[in-house]
C-alpha cells in the first residue's frame, strides 16, 4: 500500500493540517470470497508484508513480515535449545557429485535445483548447486565428526535461506524460489531416540501453528509416495484453506532412518566396541507459515493478525476534534503507549498529523493490528479510552486505570477467538466418505476428505491420474494420528480392497 508519501507533506513539505481525502487507495479492490488469489496478493502487498521483485518467484520481505518471523523464531529457538540443539551454519553451495550421492533424494529435488555455472565471464570447472535442502551439504562432515557412541547424539540446527526453482504458480510465502527456514539435522545411536524426537519436533510445529498463528492443523504421517525423498518416513502438520478447498503442508519432521548413513558412511563404535550405523532425522518449517496465517484469518479489510505474532499489538490514535486540547490528547496517548510497553505489550502511537484519524483506522486495519485505541476530548474528560477489536470490530470504552488489565484480557480473547473461528470453518469442511462417487463429489465441493484407504501406492497414483484436471489432482495429505474407528470389513474408497486406515485427501498447494 502506498502510504501516499507525497500527500499532505509526509516528507513533502506540505501544510501541517492538510488531510488526505477518502479516495487514497486504502480499500481492497478484491473480496476474499470472490477472487481469492487476487485478494491474497493484494493483502500481502497492501499490508506492507512483501514487495514484488524483478525476478519471478522472489519477494522482498518487509519488516511487517520479518518481525512475525522473528517472533516465531524466538519461541522455536528457545524450545529446541531445551532439547540441546546447537546452532550451525553450513555453506550455501554443494558440489554436483555430493548432491547426487543419495539417488532417491536428488531425484525428488532435481527439477528445482539452481546451478551456478559461471564466475564473471569464465565457465566454472564444474557446476555448483545452490542448496535446496542441506542433507548432502552436512552429512559428509557428520561422518568426519562422529567416531564413537560418546559423540552421539549430534544435534544441529541452522536458520538460513534455501533455493528451489519453482516454476508452477509462484505465490508470496506459499511457493517462492527462495525462502527462509530453519532446518534441524540430528543423529542418534538408535531408532527409538530418533522416533521420539520426530514427534517432539512435530508437537513444536503444531504449537507454532495453533498457539501462535491460530491456525488449526492435523498431525499425521505422509504416504510412501508423499514422504521426503530418501527418508524412512515423514510426519507433518497439515492446514486447510476453506476458501480454495486446498490442503497445505505446514511443516515436516522426517525420520531418515539409516539411508543417508549408508551413503555418507556415518558410523560409530558402540559400547561393545562394534561399528554401528547411526539413525538420523531432519525437520523444517518455513516462511510459508506466514502465508498460511494470512489466508486463514485475512478478511475484506486486509490482514488480521493473531496478537501473539503481531509486531504491533495495539495502535493508539489521537482523535482531536475542532478546538480540542491537542497537547493533552497527545500526552494521554503517549502515556498509554508507555504504560502498555512497560507491561510488555507491543503498543505504538500513530501521531502523523497529515492523515485523518479515519485514514489511519483503515491503514492499521489493513495491517491487521489486533487492537486500536482511540483517545479524543470526550475520552480525556471521562478518563477513559475507546478500544476497537480488529477481528470482529466491537468497540468498548474502558477506564484509563484498567488499561493494562483490559488490553491483556482482550488480546487473549482475540487469540482464542481467531483459533476457534478458524477451527470451526476447517471442521465444517471435513467430509468423511466411503465411496468413489462421494469422494469426487466432496472434491468438487472443496472439502477436506477423510477416506478409508488400503495404503497402496498404485491406488494413490491411480487416484491422482483419475482426478487430474485444471484445478490439479487429488492426493493424500496425511494419515492423521488421531484415527476414527475403522469397522471390520471397511473397504478402500478407491480400490474396493480392505481398508487399513483413514487418510486425509484433497487438492493441495
Amino acid at each position: 500500500m502506498s502510504t501516499n508519501k507525497g500527500a499532505g507533506g509526509a516528507g513533502g513539505g506540505g501544510k501541517k493540517k492538510k488531510e488526505v481525502k477518502k479516495e487514497t487507495k486504502l480499500g481492497m479492490a478484491y473480496k476474499k470470497d470472490d477472487n481469492f488469489g487476487e485478494w491474497y496478493s493484494e493483502v500481502v502487498v497492501n499490508s506492507e508484508m512483501i514487495e514484488y521483485y524483478d525476478i519471478s518467484g522472489c519477494y522482498i520481505l518487509r519488516p511487517w513480515a520479518m518481525e512475525i518471523w522473528e517472533l516465531l523464531k524466538e519461541f522455536f529457538d528457545a524450545e529446541i535449545k531445551k532439547l540441546k540443539l546447537k546452532p550451525y551454519y553450513f555453506p550455501l553451495f554443494v558440489t554436483e557429485n555430493v548432491l547426487q550421492k543419495e539417488k532417491d533424494h536428488i531425484e525428488g529435488f532435481a527439477p528445482e535445483v539452481a546451478w551456478v555455472t559461471k564466475s564473471g565471464k569464465s565457465d566454472l570447472e564444474a557446476p555448483i548447486a545452490i542448496r535446496p535442502t542441506s542433507e548432502t551439504v552436512m552429512y559428509p562432515y557428520f561422518s568426519k565428526w562422529i567416531r564413537s557412541h560418546r559423540d552421539l547424539p549430534l544435534k544441529c540446527n541452522q536458520w538460513c535461506n534455501v533455493v528451489r526453482w519453482e516454476f508452477s504458480n509462484p505465490t508470496p510465502f506459499i511457493r517462492s524460489r527462495e525462502f527462509l527456514w530453519q532446518e534441524g539435522h540430528t543423529v542418534f545411536a538408535n531408532k527409538e531416540e530418533a522416533d521420539e524426537e520426530v514427534l517432539q519436533i512435530l508437537e513444536l510445529y503444531r504449537r507454532i501453528y495453533e498457539e501462535f498463528l491460530a491456525v488449526p492443523v492435523s498431525k499425521g504421517r505422509k504416504s510412501e509416495m508423499e514422504k521426503f525423498a530418501g527418508g524412512l518416513y515423514t510426519t507433518s502438520v497439515e492446514a486447510f484453506i476453506p476458501n480454495t478447498g486446498r490442503g497445505i503442508q505446514g511443516a515436516t519432521s522426517h525420520c531418515l532412518g539409516q539411508n543417508f548413513a549408508k551413503m555418507f558412511d556415518i558410523t560409530f563404535e558402540n559400547e561393545k566396541g562394534e561399528r554401528s550405523m547411526v539413525w538420523q532425522n531432519s525437520w523444517a518449517y518455513t516462511t510459508r507459515s506466514i502465508g498460511v496465517m494470512v489466508m486463514t484469518h485475512g478478511d475484506d479489510k486486509g490482514l488480521v493478525l493473531p496478537p501473539k505474532v503481531a509486531p504491533v499489538q495495539v495502535i493508539i490514535i489521537p482523535v482531536p476534534f475542532k478546538d480540542a486540547d491537542t497537547t493533552a490528547i497527545k500526552g494521554a496517548c503517549e502515556s498509554a503507549v508507555y504504560t502498555l510497553n512497560q507491561a510488555g505489550i507491543r503498543a505504538d502511537l500513530d501521531a502523523r498529523e497529515n492523515y485523518s484519524p479515519g485514514w489511519k483506522y483503515s491503514q492499521w486495519e489493513m495491517k491487521g493490528v489486533p487492537l486500536r485505541i482511540e483517545i479524543g476530548p470526550k475520552d480525556l474528560a471521562n478518563k477513559q479510552v475507546r478500544i476497537v477489536r480488529r477481528d470482529n470490530g466491537t468497540k468498548v470504552d474502558i477506564p484509563s486505570t484498567d488499561l493494562v488489565e483490559q488490553v491483556r484480557l482482550l488480546l487473549n480473547v482475540i487469540q482464542v477467538n481467531l483459533f476457534e473461528t478458524a477451527k470451526q470453518k476447517r471442521d465444517a469442511c471435513i467430509a468423511p466418505i466411503s465411496t468413489w462417487d462421494e469422494f469426487t463429489a466432496a472434491l468438487n465441493d472443496k472439502k477436506l476428505i477423510l477416506a478409508p484407504w488400503c495404503d497402496e501406492e498404485e491406488v494413490e497414483k491411480d487416484v491422482k491420474a483419475r482426478t487430474k484436471g485444471e484445478l490439479g489432482a487429488a492426493k493424500t495429505l496425511c494419515t492423521p494420528f488421531d484415527q476414527p474407528d475403522l469397522p471390520s470389513g471397511t473397504v478402500c474408497f478407491a480400490s474396493g480392497k480392505a481398508a487399513t486406515k483413514w487418510s486425509f485427501w484433497g487438492r493441495s498447494y
